[in-house]
């Protein structure tokens, strides 16, 4: 007979963000415990609050499944010696399956005596299994840990309770002091501990003890609660998930509340006000029904309804006390133009290996323009550019920055605009964080684009030349992200940049204007490929097959924007019934020139033709070769694989004549120059 499992751990108040990893993590590891413990089970439910994990085995097996089967070993010349004593083969079998030799006989099969052994075994009772749920949680990972008492046990933070209720049984599996039993607690504040007479009274049982156990009921009320202020109140919350789900776990009874500021702190600017909101005080910001912030917030408390102005204006009052600090700090950095705070740069370090802030800027000026001469955008995309590279890092010394670091550039934007710069020029202050996240969104402007290019490339360089390379498991300086973000911004804004041309490029430019230590020999390659290897990675986002991934990786190529036009070729050809031929005569060619170790220093001499389809195979590639667009390329090679197959039908590669065989392989290494620009077909997989 089945019953239902239930387990809690009930400790201090945990971070938000650990409690839903940390719930799943307990039912993953107990889905692996009872599996190899040969317990069957219906399912395994979660629960979880800031004070607890839980999980519901459902319909867990009293026991495991009885044993009564035949075992059967090595064959008898194989366990017994000469002398008819066992051997270790025997002994091994034996043990192997909690026997001993004296449990062994032996049966003919096929003409073969072999060892068996008859196994019969009883199933453990799952109450004598559970105890091992001990183990389950001292193999438990969290990003921090925390020790209590003199213990060496680590757990994300002290428990004090735990339950384990097999049915109506306890199983009382024990850490450190604390033995499990039927007592779980209620809220904090507002409920009383309860003893559970069976594992299935738990949510039921909480619930009179104001804990609501399952966290998507809790956000469901949350969201309910919500909505019928917002309604109420003729209001707009825009949707957070991930503000929703922190709240979700910081509180176990969800009451939400509206509170509100004073009308004068609107003239502060829109993030930051949601940002004290939003990121200090884990309140929903609210928006008139035309879009537009208010002075009031949403607000979850942990708790009923009991006293809720005294929460009210208590969460009020600390929100005031941030603006207040917040309007000081934007009142006193206006008291001063922009280039105050250009001058202070000089002072501020961005690394002490490499320099200061105020060099860097000048550095990235100089790529910048490298590169908008390289990509010929217009004279005011320039003149926006360098004005931009002049200030884009000045709002790191204003007083609001330094209060609220996660409002770099954004602060800059709007002090530019206070200051009268251009549209263009502020926002591009702004985007050149972009994208702050690994997916998060890319610069609109052309000229943030820019900017963010050349000051990703500036990091990147001068880190690789001060030595600070990341390594397979670290990367302190985020240089992978920066990495993936250039690789993002040129496909977005579909600019052109061979890293292998580019780079000495800069680097040489850049050697004499900045005390920062620079990539000397060959580390601009080393530079090339770390960026390139970022293009692997969007590429697999993007949802490429692994083969073609692996193609045009394998290129020579070393422009983001002309591997991805490969990929989207290969991909777009990839199940086309011309797809397999054309690629099996490439490939074809490959292997020859690889066998006969040609190098490609051979003229073509038309000369040496003495078949019709040494001319053809001329023309196609002469053909080919005046094509820029690789979609064209590969529609060339789909017409030219007849000509390819009839060229090895009708020639001899290898021919006796030397000049002939140098001849006809550098018309193939002609056909291979080309394909390589999608890549090394060898890599495709074909059907």
């Amino acid at each position: 007979m089945a019953k239902d499992y239930l387990f809690e751990i009930g400790t201090e108040e945990m971070p938000a963000h650990v409690v839903p990893r940390s719930v799943k993590q307990l039912a993953d590891r107990t889905r692996k415990f009872l599996k190899e413990n040969g317990l069957k089970f219906k399912d395994i439910k979660t629960f979880a609050t800031p004070r607890r994990l839980t999980i519901l085995v459902e319909d867990l097996a009293e026991k495991q499944d009885d044993i009564d089967e035949v075992k059967k070993g090595p064959a008898k010349k194989i366990a017994q010696n000469a002398d008819g004593n066992w051997t270790k083969a025997a002994q091994g079998f034996a043990r192997g399956q909690g026997m001993t030799t004296d449990d062994i006989y032996f049966e003919e099969l096929k003409g073969t005596e072999y060892a068996y052994v008859h196994v019969q075994k009883e199933g453990k009772k799952a109450t004598d299994i559970l105890l091992g749920m001990s183990d389950v949680i001292k193999a438990m990972t969290f990003p921090t840990k925390m020790r209590w008492d003199s213990n060496d046990f680590e757990f994300v933070r002290p428990i004090h309770w735990l339950v384990s209720l097999f049915g109506s049984d306890v199983v009382p599996v024990k850490i450190l002091d604390i033995t499990a039993g039927r007592k779980t607690q209620g809220h904090r504040f507002l409920g009383d501990s309860v003893v559970l007479a069976n594992a299935d009274d738990y949510e039921d049982a909480l619930k009179d003890q104001y804990v609501i156990a399952n966290a998507e009921e809790r956000k469901d009320m949350i969201v309910n609660q919500m909505n019928e202020l917002v309604k109420e109140n003729h209001w707009q919350v825009k949707p957070d998930r991930d503000l929703l789900e922190e709240v979700t776990y910081l509180v176990e009874y969800p009451t939400v509340f509206a509170g509100s500021f004073d009308e004068k702190y609107l003239n502060i600017p829109d993030e930051v006000l949601i940002t004290s909101m939003k990121d200090n005080q884990r309140y929903f910001e609210v928006y008139d029904e035309n879009g537009k912030l208010i002075n009031h917030f949403i607000a979850v408390r942990n708790g009923n309804k009991d006293y809720l102005d005294n929460v009210i204006s208590g969460n009020e009052k600390v929100l005031v006390a941030r603006l207040d600090d917040a309007q000081f700090f934007y009142d006193e950095d206006r008291k001063y133009p922009l280039s105050h705070f250009v001058d202070r740069l000089k002072n501020v370090s961005f690394h002490d290996k490499i320099g200061s802030m105020a060099e860097k800027m000048q550095r990235v000026r100089m790529i910048g323009d490298y590169l908008a001469k390289r990509w010929g955008l217009p004279e005011n995309v320039v003149k926006d550019f360098d004005r931009a590279s002049e200030l884009y890092k000045f709002d790191l010394v204003t007083q609001m920055v330094g209060e609220f670091a996660e409002l770099q550039g954004v602060m800059g934007m709007h002090y530019a605009r206070l200051a009268g710069e251009d549209e263009e020029v502020a926002v591009a202050i702004k985007e050149h964080y972009m994208p702050a996240t690994a997916e998060g969104p890319l610069p609109e402007t052309t000229v943030g684009s820019l900017l963010s290019v050349a000051d990703k490339i500036d990091t990147i360089v001068t880190f690789f030349g001060a030595g600070m390379i990341p390594t397979s498991s670290n990367d302190p300086y985020a240089l992978r992200r920066y990495a993936y973000g250039i690789v993002r911004i040129l496909l977005n804004q579909k600019w052109s940049l061979p890293f292998n041309e580019v780079l000495p490029e800069i680097i040489n430019m850049l050697n004499g204007v900045t005390p920062a230590k620079l990539p000397k020999g060959d580390a601009d390659q080393e530079i090339a490929d770390f960026i390139r290897d970022r293009v692997k990675q969007y590429l697999q986002k993007n949802n490429f097959k692994y083969d073609i991934v692996d193609a045009v990786l394998a290129s020579s190529q070393q422009d983001p924007s002309q591997i991805l036009a490969a990929a989207n070729v290969l991909q777009l050809h990839h199940d086309d019934a011309e797809f397999k031929p054309v690629v099996e005569s490439l490939t074809r060619i490959d292997n020859i020139l690889k066998k006969a170790k040609f190098k490609g220093n051979v003229e073509i001499d038309e000369s040496l033709f003495d078949d019709n389809s040494e001319k053809e195979l001329y023309a196609g590639v002469q053909n080919l070769q005046k094509v820029e667009s690789l979609a064209d390329l590969y529609q060339g090679f789909v017409q030219l694989q007849p000509v390819i197959d009839q060229y090895f039908d009708t020639n001899m590669i290898m021919a006796k004549d030397e000049k002939v065989k140098n001849n006809r392989l550098a018309q193939l290494y002609a056909v291979s120059e080309l394909a390589d620009r999608l890549g090394d077909l060898s890599k495709l997989v074909i059907k």
